[in-house]
């Protein structure tokens, strides 16, 4: 008799929800290989994610999971919260990823500092520590389990947004956050409550990307898919009015 395939074909609705887990994670269990002897070691590590949706962490030279980065940067990285009832029915995702601890003074570490603080804030008091660095989480495939019967397994094309738009998003975005947190907050609250079903109360905007925004309210987060990913940074704002406006009429 043969053996039935588990895993299932890799769809749109898979890769939103990896997508998702990846984008509202605020830690996540790392995996890393012990340098002394080779044996696999976990430990849980705040998370944010760069523009395109690539995983960042900010972690102490101290730490033992620094030092087996140093040795060798192949990892594992797992994300999704349980929630009531049976832990193994929430949807988590796996990705297997190689380590680059980011340089300072490079554009890459300003991009990683800014977007990490946005998502956790407090992090500002020993951020710019001298024994603490920023590395950037490169994905090499994914595993997901969506709940009972729905493993997938995706690529890095699955999970990272190459948009034409992420350099000049880039630029724009910390302006736009600011001005939308301090100008517009009632917009902000109706997408978290209106769109994503968040709490009501006081949201900040903490991201925004070619396929959506990130919003927080404490250690509440929620993620808001565009319609459609931005091709050019010029669309944002037609975008966030028109997502405005639909989240005023819910």
């Amino acid at each position: 008799m043969a053996k039935t395939d588990p895993i299932l074909e890799t769809d749109a609705e898979a890769i939103r929800l990896a997508k998702t887990l990846l984008r509202t994670a605020r830690f996540g269990a790392l995996a890393t290989l012990d340098p002394a002897d080779g044996a696999p070691q976990v430990t849980r590590v705040a998370v944010a994610t760069g523009m395109d949706g690539t995983p960042l962490i900010l972690v102490s030279a101290l730490s033992a999971h620094t030092r087996a980065l140093e040795a060798d940067p192949r990892c594992s990285l797992l994300v999704g919260e349980p929630g009531k009832g049976d832990p193994l029915s929430h949807p988590r995702l796996t990705l297997k990823a190689r380590a680059d601890k980011l340089a300072r003074d490079t554009d890459e570490h300003a991009h990683a500092r800014r977007r990490y603080l946005n998502r956790h804030p407090k992090a500002r008091l020993y951020a710019d520590f001298a024994d603490f660095a920023f590395h950037r989480l490169t994905p090499e495939g994914a595993a997901l389990n969506g709940g009972f019967a729905r493993a997938y397994r995706l690529t890095r094309a699955d999970i990272i947004t190459a948009s034409p738009a992420n350099e000049a998003l880039a630029e724009m975005e910390q302006g736009a956050l600011d001005h939308m947190n301090a100008d517009h907050a009632d917009a902000v609250k109706n997408y978290a409550v209106a769109l994503a079903g968040g709490t009501p109360g006081k949201w900040s905007l903490t991201g925004i990307d070619a396929d959506g925004i990130d919003l927080a309210r404490g250690d509440e987060v929620r993620r808001v898919f565009f319609d459609a990913p931005l091709e050019e940074a010029a669309q944002m704002r037609p975008v966030l009015v028109a997502m405005g406006k639909r989240a005023r009429g819910a």
